[in-house]
C-alpha cells in the first residue's frame, strides 16, 4: 500500500513511518521541518529510504500535485494546547485548514484516511468537575473513563476545537464523497523520539530533566502534582494503526478513544518517583499553584470499543514507557541535548 504520513518527521509521524516501512508498505512523509528534532527524525527516515515532502500542510497548491496515495495518515498538528492561545492563526491553519487540504487531496485520488485526533476534544469544565478541590490535594481515585460517547459540547481550547472540527469535516467529506476513514482520539502518547515540553510530551521531558539533574515544577491545581493522565506507548499506537490498515476495507467510518487507560495511568508525583528509580537521580521539584484555564486535572481512556473491534490490547505500561525513553535519551544524550 502507498501511504502518506503528514507530520511524518514529528514524534508520532516518524515512529509511524518506520513501523509502516517495516510492514513493507511504500511510505512517504509530509513535514515542513519547522520543529526542533525534525531534522534528527528526517535522518532516520532517510536511512530507511522514506522520502519527505517539505511542504506546509496549509499550502494546497503544492499538496494537490503530489502523487496519489492509497491511504493518508493525518497526524500533522500544532499540538501544544497552551500555544493555541497565543498563535491561534497558526494552530487553525495547520490543524483545521491542513485537514481540509488533505481531504480535498483524498477526494481527488479516492484515498482512505486515518486521522489522529485528541482527547482534548472533551470539555474542560466537564473534566474539572470530576475532581474536587479537596481530592486534588491527595491521590485521585476516579473510576470514570472517557469514551466515544462522552459529551464533546463545551469549551475545550482552540487546539481541541480544531481537532473536533477536523473530525466533523472528515465525516462531512465521507458522507458527500464516500471517503473511508478512521478517527483515533488519542490521549497522551509517549516513547522514544519525543522531544518533550511542559504541555506536550511531559513524560519525555520528565525523564530528560531527571537524567540531567535539572529542576522541574508541578504546575497548576495547587502545585501538588496529583493531576492524573493515562499514557500510551508509541509502539502500542503503531501496532493498532497497522491493525486498522489491514481491516480498513471492512471496518471504516468509525471513531475510537485510544489511550493507556487504567493499565498505564500516572500522576506527576508518581512519574517523579518512577524517574528517580530509573535514573537514580533525585531532582528539585518546585510548586506553581496557579492553574491555566486550559489545564485539566484528569483523563483516563475507555478502550473498550477499539479493543473489541481489533482485539488490540496495551502491552507497555508507564514503567516500560519511562525505561524506553530513558534508554533512548541515554544512548543519544549528546546529539539530543540541543533539541530540548
Amino acid at each position: 500500500m502507498k501511504i502518506l504520513v503528514t507530520g511524518g518527521c514529528g514524534f508520532v509521524g516518524t515512529n509511524l513511518c518506520l513501523s509502516l516501512k517495516n510492514k513493507r508498505h511504500s511510505v512517504f512523509s509530509l513535514d515542513n521541518l519547522s520543529r526542533k528534532g525534525s531534522n534528527y527524525n528526517l535522518n532516520l527516515l532517510r536511512k530507511k529510504k522514506i522520502k519527505n515532502y517539505k511542504i506546509e500542510i496549509s499550502n494546497f497548491k503544492k499538496i494537490k500535485i503530489l502523487p496519489k496515495f492509497d491511504l493518508i495518515i493525518d497526524c500533522c498538528a500544532e499540538a501544544a494546547v497552551e500555544i493555541s492561545k497565543k498563535y491561534t492563526d497558526k494552530v487553525f491553519n495547520t490543524n483545521l485548514v491542513g485537514t481540509y487540504n488533505i481531504l480535498k487531496k483524498a477526494r481527488r485520488d479516492k484515498s482512505k484516511i486515518i486521522f489522529l485526533s485528541s482527547s482534548r476534544v472533551y470539555p474542560i469544565d466537564m473534566l474539572n468537575k470530576l475532581v474536587s478541590n479537596k481530592t486534588i490535594k491527595n491521590k485521585i481515585y476516579i473510576k470514570k473513563k472517557i469514551n466515544e460517547n462522552t459529551n464533546v459540547i463545551g469549551t475545550k481550547s482552540i487546539y481541541g476545537f480544531t481537532k473536533l472540527s477536523s473530525e466533523m469535516l472528515i465525516e462531512e467529506f465521507s458522507y458527500l464523497y464516500k471517503i473511508k476513514y478512521i478517527i483515533n482520539r488519542c490521549g497522551v502518547i509517549s516513547g522514544p523520539l519525543q522531544f518533550g515540553k511542559q504541555d506536550q510530551g511531559f513524560v519525555s521531558l520528565w525523564v530528560w530533566k531527571h537524567l540531567n539533574n535539572l529542576k522541574l515544577n508541578y504546575i497548576g491545581y495547587g502545585g501538588y502534582g496529583n493531576q492524573l493522565r493515562d499514557v500510551l506507548h508509541i509502539d502500542d499506537l503503531c501496532r493498532l494503526i497497522n491493525l486498522q490498515i489491514k481491516k480498513l476495507s471492512k471496518n471504516n467510518n468509525l471513531t475510537f478513544t485510544v489511550g493507556g487507560s487504567n493499565y498505564s495511568q500516572v500522576s506527576l508525583k508518581e512519574l517523579t518517583k518512577i524517574c528517580q528509580k530509573i535514573t537514580k537521580n533525585k531532582i528539585k521539584i518546585g510548586k506553581i499553584a496557579k492553574t491555566s484555564n486550559y489545564d485539566i486535572p484528569y483523563y483516563i481512556t475507555d478502550n473498550s470499543k477499539v479493543s473489541r473491534i481489533y482485539g488490540w490490547q496495551i502491552k507497555k505500561n508507564i514503567h516500560q514507557i519511562v525505561e524506553d525513553i530513558y534508554t533512548w535519551l541515554s544512548k543519544n544524550k549528546k546529539i539530543i541535548n540541543k533539541y530540548f
